[in-house]
């Protein structure tokens, strides 16, 4: 099957429809696809030492890998919201698999940066195409179906630096190769993927339409461009903290508490856990009390811990992160739906928008806060980013779509639909 319009897509039928299976093979796909982009900065040491590179060519690295990885989201969304793919998922992944074959046999400084940048391509055909399959899953369950697939992102964020030490780091170089064993897997699973999605289009092509009040226009577009703007603020702060947080956390408590290397490494592996931890709780609670509430508690509601952080002695620094951790990685399942819902009809354009801005605020605030570091001091670094959360005030100017949707529906409004018959369902396997 070649394309078709996804705007007659169909949604899932009822919360007991969620299709458990798919949302695992994207939480699984996601965690190979984060592993493989997270080996990137964790094999910088031995690429510069390879090639004698500069930290100006090293940041001309991350800022290619960020372009492509990042910049191209939106784009990519935007298309795949108007024609389907069944295959892009795991064309995705080809690129990611192609781009660490050049990567560990790259002889020059040049192919290192088109290395990345295919790399980075397969990362921004991946996020926004697999989100949309994710809600397309959910059985209404969005919130949580977000979080499944976020986790397994988390999981293999952290999962990379490991596996960099273990294999390049003694091997050498061209063991990168090894890793696209990994790639090859998530090809094949992402294939399976791709037959069910498949088959949901040939289903949505000849069954009729139903309400989806998910997908209800309620909004002006001034009110909706306003909340956006909100929203990816909110974006701003959560992903500059944990900037902080993920470069620059074991060299603050090195710095402050002479904490040894090893140790330190320990400590960012519970702070790591805890984000995973609080990613799988934000989409259910927001299913369940509404996504305002919680992007309230989870950016605002962090800034007494974050404010607290900098003036504790080392196992009170531990416990806070934790809960700063876990609090604030419950904000983006909820954040990114809440745009989806905001936005109708555009899930894919949704998600690479939030996402290519989360990837890009991270690598900015990286590389912002290792300025600042060394013009000041790390501690100042975490007295500065102890702030950021406070933004999550601004959380008020957000419209309370339940509520919105409540009064639509009684007024009788005409809903946009989606090609699941009523009372029908689909099967969740492969």
């Amino acid at each position: 099957m070649g394309s078709a319009d996804t705007r007659e897509i169909p949604g899932m039928a009822a919360a007991d429809d969620t299709a458990w299976r798919i949302l695992l093979a994207l939480s699984v796909s996601h965690a190979i696809n984060d592993t493989l982009q997270s080996l990137i900065p964790a094999v910088y040491p031995l690429i510069k030492a390879s090639f004698q590179l500069n930290y100006a060519q090293v940041g001309l690295i991350t800022l290619i890998f960020q372009l492509t990885a990042s910049l191209l989201q939106p784009f990519v969304g935007l298309y795949a919201d108007r024609r389907s793919h069944p295959n892009a998922l795991a064309t995705g992944m080809g690129f990611t698999l192609i781009g660490f074959v050049v990567l560990s046999m790259a002889g020059s400084f040049d192919l290192i940066l088109v290395a990345v940048a295919v790399i980075g391509m397969g990362s921004s055909i991946f996020h926004p195409e697999a989100s949309r399959l994710a809600k397309m899953a959910s059985g209404g369950r969005h919130g949580l179906a977000q979080s499944i697939f976020q986790v397994g992102g988390n999981f293999g964020s952290s999962l990379g630096p490991l596996l960099a030490a273990l294999v390049v780091a003694r091997r050498g170089r061209s063991h990168i190769l090894w890793f696209t064993l990994l790639a090859f897997s998530g090809i094949l699973v992402l294939s399976k993927v791709g037959g069910w999605y498949r088959r949901r289009l040939a289903h949505a092509a000849v069954h009729g339409a139903r309400p989806d009040p998910h997908r209800m226009r309620t909004l002006p577009r001034k009110r909706v461009a306003m909340a956006v703007a909100v929203l990816l603020l909110l974006i701003f702060s959560k992903f500059f903290y944990m900037a902080s947080m993920s470069s620059y956390y074991m060299f603050y408590l090195i710095a402050k508490f002479h904490v040894p290397v090893q140790r330190a490494q320990v400590f960012l592996f519970v702070f790591l856990a805890s984000v995973a931890a609080g990613t799988i709780v934000g989409g259910p609670f927001g299913d369940r009390f509404g996504r305002k509430y919680v992007i309230w508690i989870s950016i605002l509601g962090v800034a007494p811990f974050t404010l607290l952080l900098p003036h504790v002695g080392l196992g009170a620094t531990v416990g806070l992160t934790v809960v700063i951790g876990f609090v604030l990685a419950s904000a983006f399942s909820a954040i990114l739906v809440y745009a989806q819902e905001l936005i109708p009809g555009n899930v894919g354009l949704v998600a690479g928008l939030f996402f290519g801005f989360a990837f890009g605020m991270g690598g900015i605030g990286s590389a912002l806060l290792g300025r600042l570091a060394d013009r000041t001091s790390i501690e100042y670094v975490f007295q500065v980013c102890a702030f950021l959360p406070l933004i999550g005030m601004l959380t008020a100017f957000l419209p309370n779509l339940e509520g919105v949707k409540k009064r639509v529906v009684g007024t009788g409004a005409v809903l946009e639909s989606q090609s699941t018959p009523p009372h029908e369902t689909l099967p969740d396997e492969f």
